[in-house]
This record gives C-alpha cells, structure tokens and sequence, in this order.
C-alpha cells in the first residue's frame, strides 16, 4: 500500500511539486516479482507548444520513478526512452536535464525500441509506461527515412502505432499511458491505442500526474503472474 498520496498539493502549482521519503513507503514484507520497466517520454515540440509545459511534469516523474526503483525494488530494472523524431535510450542520470525538440512525435520507434530492451530482460514482468501528449506524428520507413506529418491524425501513422502496441501485447507487455493533454481527438486515440494492447490509460492533469504514475508503478509491481 501507498503510505500515502504520493503528491501532497497544497493549493500549489506544477513548481511546488515534492516527494518526501514517507510518500514512497511500501509494506516490505509483501513478496513482490521483479520487473522491467522501460519509461517512454515524448519529448516532441507539442509537449511545450503553446506555452503549456508538459516536460517538466513528465521529467519530474521520471526522476521520482528511478527513485523509486532504486530504493525500494532493487531487483527491477528501469531504462528510459526518449521519442521524437526517432527513439533513443538514455541513462537515468540524463533525466534532469531533458528537454523537448523540435521534434515530430515517433511513438512508433519508441515502442520498438522498448520492446526490444524488455525483450533482453531476466525479470519476470515487463512493462512499458508512456508519458505522452498522445498525437503519434511520425514513422520510421523501411528505409531509414522519417515520414512526417503534424496535421491531425494521420491514418497511416495511427495505423502502424496501433500495430506495435498490437505487438508488445502479444509478447506480453502491458502498456500504460499517461495522456498529458485533454484534447477529445487525442483522447479518442489512446482510447484505440490501449484496446489494442489491452493496457491502461490515465488522463491526468499535470499537477496530479507525479502521484498517479507511481502509484500505478507499485500496483503493478504486486501483480501476480500466473
């Protein structure tokens, strides 16, 4: 159990968020299986555009995340993903200083770079958890070359994220997203988007995502395997 909200807001804004010691206590006794987790942040140009910062919020979790694991679960295995353009992996200690590009959003590549770290892992459970902003806008061709195209939702482009979330659900890697934004057509997106890898979607505001993302985290971590 969560000692308690992992977030204690009073009245505060993004720039008042904290995390102390007792807001990541967990019952040590509990037998809990291990797991790979891979955190997938989109770093695109949408995640800062029109003056709405939602890379701060997606930083500081990624922080509270590794904290997490570290101290009270160092048996898993945490790796992080950034996607932009394409998909790059980055060490925990990068995570401070990430910032959002001039980037189209390749949720595409980033699942299949993730797929491809889980897919090395010992731990009994894998998961992914995306923060994202939720538009994918661009894919990788065969190739080499990145197809773009930030205006609405591409067809092609839903299409083929679609099918890699179809593919981590097949080899058994649920996928949870945390939509960053509260646009219907996005939200419409995710809706199709974790269907097809039977996950689990959170539409949070900024202010409350640090909280839902670990608390998520550790409920994960007490699923069984059967």
């Amino acid at each position: 159990l969560m000692h308690d909200a992992l977030i204690n807001e009073q009245g505060g804004g993004i720039d008042d968020l904290s995390i102390e010691e007792d807001d990541l206590r967990v019952h040590e006794t509990e037998h809990l299986s291990s797991c790979a987790t891979v955190l997938m942040i989109d770093v695109s140009h949408s995640m800062v555009l029109y003056g709405e910062d939602r890379i701060t919020p997606a930083r500081r979790v990624a922080l509270a995340l590794c904290e997490l694991v570290t101290t009270r679960y160092p048996k898993d295995s945490l790796d992080v993903v950034l996607f932009g353009d394409t998909a790059w992996q980055v060490p925990p200690e990068q995570i401070p200083y990430l910032t959002a590009g001039p980037y189209h959003t390749n949720t595409r590549a980033g699942l299949e770079l993730a797929r491809d770290l889980l897919r090395r892992k010992k731990q009994a459970n894998r998961q992914i958890i995306m923060l994202t902003d939720g538009k994918p806008s661009a894919l990788t061709e065969r190739d080499g070359e990145i197809y773009k195209n930030p205006f609405g939702l591409d067809r092609r482009v839903v299409n083929k994220t679609l099918e890699a979330a179809d593919a981590c659900r097949r080899v058994g890697i649920p996928i949870t997203t945390f939509m960053l934004t509260n646009d219907p057509t996005l939200m419409d997106f995710v809706d199709r988007f974790t269907r097809a890898n039977h996950g689990r979607a959170y539409y949070s505001d900024l202010d409350e995502l640090g909280s839902f993302v670990l608390v998520d985290y550790v409920k994960n971590r007490r699923r069984r395997v059967r």
